[in-house]
């Protein structure tokens, strides 16, 4: 059973562990680094699939000191040092023609993952082709989509711009909300997960799973995917750079991360201690 003073620090990926320009500064580095030298756990959670989060992965060396990955906003959880896939769920493939229906009439980008590779049901939009530069993979865009998707999925992510995606949003939510979890990740993206996954719902099994304490987690996030588990944590963290929504959820705002920060939490919420 995991010490009481044991930390847990989970971690956004995008405007939270990396500034603006998608890296991870030197002293966030050290920072993190130095909370897994003295014992505590650190998990990245990412509405990102997997693959586009190895970067990162291998810039901290959480395979060395024993980190976590949970990607595709809780579908999947990967113990970085055994390789291991602690757990995952997957997307219904008959919600597909309904996604690729609605997305085909109201003009949205409609995408899905295959291994390295990000699948477009169209034309790649903005939102999808900043999807693919910020993951480091290629798009793939297939003509017959719903033949093409014959393999298991965690998620689908469609994408509009900031106004239209709030609509669809509700929209969506409504027509299959009881099917599958539906929510915004940033303003353009919308995000469809199995029911019920998040990143709250996947970090409390991954605690249970490590023995520890819900009390112990320190949350770091800016994003809407954000907010279920900044409310869930310990302590709930927006970064300076957060959606107003998100800060509101929060117990405490930190610098930007632009500002490093997440040292500034680490320093004032585990060094400390």
């Amino acid at each position: 059973m995991a010490e009481r003073n044991e930390k847990v620090l989970v971690l956004d990926i995008d405007g939270t562990l990396t500034n603006s320009r998608k890296e991870i500064t030197p002293s966030t580095r050290e920072a993190i680094q130095d909370v897994m030298k003295a014992g505590h756990k650190v998990i990245l959670a990412s509405g990102r699939p997997t693959p586009g989060m190895r970067r990162y992965e291998q810039e901290l060396e959480l395979e060395k000191y024993g980190g976590y990955l949970l990607s595709y906003n809780g579908g999947r959880v990967v113990d970085c040092r055994s390789g291991e896939i602690l757990y995952q769920r997957t997307l219904p493939l008959m919600i597909l023609p309904g996604l690729y229906g609605f997305a085909k009439r109201n003009g949205c980008g409609l995408i899905t993952y295959l291994g390295s590779t990000v699948i477009s049901a169209f034309e790649p939009d903005e939102y999808i082709t900043l999807e693919a530069r910020i993951n480091g993979l290629p798009v793939k865009p297939v003509e017959h989509f719903l033949d093409f998707v014959d393999f298991e999925i965690h998620k689908c992510l469609m994408t509009a711009n900031s106004d239209r995606a709030a609509v669809f949003e509700g929209e969506l939510q409504e027509k299959y909300g009881d099917l599958v979890s539906i929510y915004r990740s940033e303003p353009f993206f919308i995000e469809i997960m199995p029911r019920n996954v998040n990143k709250a719902t996947s970090l409390e099994k991954m605690l249970e799973a490590l023995g520890q304490r819900r009390e112990n987690t320190i949350c770091c996030g800016d994003g809407f995917n954000d907010i279920c588990m900044i409310k869930y944590a310990g302590m709930g963290i927006a970064m300076g750079n957060a959606q107003p929504e998100v800060k509101a959820a929060a117990d405490y705002i930190t610098a930007t991360n632009d500002e490093d920060g997440l040292v500034q939490v680490i320093d004032e919420f585990i060094r400390k201690e």
